[in-house]
């Protein structure tokens, strides 16, 4: 090989040696700068999965939300559970009534809550009483979150020893002279409520001939089977029922009077709740109803009473204490006159 062309040679050579140096130079970066970038990387990736999982969240909720109205609308789901639960007070709370219309609800994620008052009333005026906040979640009800507004509030879950109203065939847990003497000792410008049992069972007009002329019966505690130990066959705790004594002239109230007596639509409502019975435990006081074996029992031997929930000015209700057919009674409720 010529000089020349081995020269030439090793300047192409030279020079595509430079080239490639110049090449790993140019792709060099520090360590540090290295770490930088990954880092940088890691933070663009986070961030994106990040955004990711919200923009799912984002459509999750409104899903499942839409969903949750559609499962409550659907079949009048709300309106069923709404019926149970207010029908459950007329039945297992002692002259207290709720205002349908005032009834609130409040569609959440995957459950409802329905707000509503209870009312008493002592003379001739209703009452706000309290106030009742219901969950549930889907179709299952959650033990009711209550703030009463009452001087003698009822026992939850009560034993037989905290019952109110008394089977003639029970002893009477509380000592009744002294709530004779109470009710003797209260201003007459007042109006009362007071719970009577009786000394035997008895029909609703038999109760109302036994009462003086301004005394109002309220409501109606019925006999049904289980009340003489307040426990059903298994031996748990039942609630008492009954239904109001008079009738309800607003449209809302089943009580209402149009089609049926306050009997009939009593009975229509404990096998309606019979359906359901798992949610009118839950709002009852006592959380259990035993609604098979106490509608059996009413079906064979009918409606009779044990005891009642009265109300009238404190003067005309010192007059029961010479009943005879009245064998205990406890004060409730009292406020001032108003009674026309």
């Amino acid at each position: 090989m010529s000089d020349d062309k081995k020269k030439d040679l090793d300047t192409y050579e030279r020079i595509l040696l430079e080239s490639k140096e110049n090449l790993d130079r140019s792709h060099y970066l520090p360590e540090e700068q290295q770490k930088k970038i990954v880092q940088i990387g890691k933070n663009t990736a986070r961030m994106t999965n990040i955004m990711i999982t919200l923009a799912c969240l984002l459509l999750i909720i409104p899903c499942a939300t839409l969903a949750t109205y559609l499962y409550y609308g659907f079949g009048g789901r709300a309106d069923e559970l709404i019926e149970v639960t207010g029908n459950t007070i007329y039945v297992t709370e002692p002259n207290v009534s709720i205002e349908e219309m005032d009834i609130e609800e409040e569609i959440g994620f995957f459950e409802m809550k329905i707000l509503f008052d209870v009312y008493k009333k002592i003379g001739m005026e209703d009452y706000r009483v309290g106030s009742y906040d219901v969950d549930f979640t889907f179709d299952e009800a959650r033990n009711p979150k209550k703030t009463m507004m009452v001087e003698r509030p009822l026992a939850e879950n009560p034993t037989a020893e905290e019952e109110i109203l008394v089977h003639p065939k029970s002893n009477i847990p509380f000592y009744s002279l002294s709530q004779w003497k109470m009710l003797k000792g209260l201003p007459d410008g007042t109006v009362s409520e007071l719970y009577i049992s009786f000394t035997k069972t008895m029909k609703q007009e038999d109760i109302e001939q036994l009462l003086p002329n301004n005394v109002e019966l309220r409501w109606i505690a019925v006999d049904t089977g289980v009340e003489e130990k307040m426990l059903d066959q298994s031996g748990s705790p039942v609630s008492p029922i009954g239904y109001p004594a008079q009738v309800d002239t607003t449209t809302w109230s089943p009580f209402n009077g149009r089609d049926k007596s306050n009997e009939e639509v009593f009975m229509d409502i404990l096998r309606k709740l019979e359906k359901r019975e798992d949610v009118a435990a839950k709002i009852s006081r006592a959380k259990n109803l035993s609604l098979d074996e106490r509608i059996a029992y009413i079906e064979q031997n009918g409606i009779h009473a044990y005891g009642a929930v009265v109300t009238g000015p404190t003067p005309e209700l010192r007059k029961m204490e010479k009943i005879h057919e009245i064998h205990a009674m406890k004060v409730g409720e009292v406020k001032l006159w108003n009674w026309e």
